[in-house]
């Protein structure tokens, strides 16, 4: 059945998303939206109900790269009769907003993490998680993917309110302009500030390393226990037990989806990102001597000389030019790797052209 905004606002979709459909030549289709992915399988949700689904043959091989394909979070086209035991997906609708890293190790690609969020809630623990550099990791990813970010500190039971404080502290003078809210999944403070600021429709994403209490988060705000939660361990953290993502919906219509803990993520194609998290050192920039100034020791740097002078944190600097100098080297590396594809295919439609290549095959 072609989709309405009536029967699947509730899910997400908006004249934004139908809108997309249409240019893509998809008006008509029967969409769903994706709530979990286990290697090959996807569990899909529509105005139905929930249902099972496998991508179609012609779609896998169209699909060049990883981040093209189905992640939770996406609407896709899907062909499905009640009496079929898994769904086809036919086709990704473009996504609005997405989430993505660097894949982990040495591999230059990009790894999805979710599509179509609203807001990212970045959660970090107050007693042994906080670190305000990683924190402004999270925050180029976010804004790069056109996602809003809120800051989320768990655990406030184990700390006293004057170091509470002295943590807000170090947020609001690495230039963090992100909303924060405290809040402990043993006490309860702070949780229904997190539950009233949830909307009905949206999508919201949990990122965090692993035994910050995202899964007791949501296990709370849905009352009951849906997700596998861990023990408190000898430190005082959680014990990592979220193993995929998924998408869940509350009471209240608003969507959640959980996410394991990452234990890296690099930073790659961000630009967007970093000038978004770093405005405030992009701004002094504008004022240094040379347009092309690196801020590393190029004289008349307006970021150096903030530095110098304290009005610009130093540990905020530091990272800054870590990220970048991360970013742009991932990036270079990332461009030569899809050149060497491109070169490699063309080699072999030539080759493919060749007589002597078909009788060697």
């Amino acid at each position: 059945m072609p989709p309405t905004i009536a029967h699947l606002q509730h899910l997400g979709w908006d004249e934004w998303f139908a809108a997309q459909a249409e240019e893509k030549g998809l008006t008509g289709h029967r969409v769903a939206r994706v709530v979990a992915v286990d290697r090959e399988q996807l569990l899909v949700m529509d105005e139905s109900g929930e249902f099972r689904a496998r991508l179609a043959g012609r779609f896998l091989f169209m699909t060049e790269q990883s981040v093209d394909f189905p992640c939770v979070g996406d609407w896709v086209c899907v062909q499905h009769d009640s009496a079929d035991r898994f769904g086809i997906i036919h086709d990704v609708i473009p996504r609005r907003s997405f989430l993505r890293r660097k894949a982990a190790g040495d591999t230059i690609e990009h790894q999805m993490i979710a599509a179509n969020i609203d807001v990212a809630l970045i959660v970090q623990s107050c007693q042994f998680d906080f670190n305000v550099n990683r924190l402004e990791r999270y925050l180029v990813m976010v804004r790069n993917g056109r996602v809003a970010p809120v800051v989320l500190l768990t655990k406030t039971d184990l700390v006293t309110p004057v170091t509470l404080q002295q943590l807000r502290d170090d947020i609001g003078n690495a230039g963090i302009t992100a909303a924060v809210i405290a809040l402990s999944n043993v006490t309860g403070a702070g949780v229904e500030t997190v539950r009233d600021m949830l909307q009905p429709g949206k999508t919201y994403c949990l990122l965090g390393s692993s035994g910050v209490g995202k899964s007791t988060l949501i296990n709370r705000l849905l009352g009951r226990q849906h997700l596998e939660t861990g023990g408190v361990s000898g430190t005082g953290e959680g014990r990592h037990t979220t193993v995929r993502r998924e998408l869940v919906r509350l009471d209240n219509g608003a969507m959640l989806i959980d996410n394991p803990g990452m234990r890296e993520f690099g930073i790659l194609g961000a630009e967007e990102g970093l000038g978004d998290s770093f405005a405030d050192i992009y701004a002094l920039a504008a004022h240094c001597k040379y347009a092309d100034c690196a801020h590393a020791n190029e004289p008349g740097c307006a970021v150096l000389r903030a530095v110098a002078d304290g009005s610009l944190p130093q540990g905020h600097y530091r990272n800054f030019l870590k990220l970048r100098n991360e970013a742009e080297f991932h990036d270079l590396s990332y461009l030569e790797k899809r050149q060497k594809d491109k070169d490699f295919g063309r080699f072999l439609k030539s080759a493919r052209k060749d007589p002597g290549f078909r009788r060697k095959s």
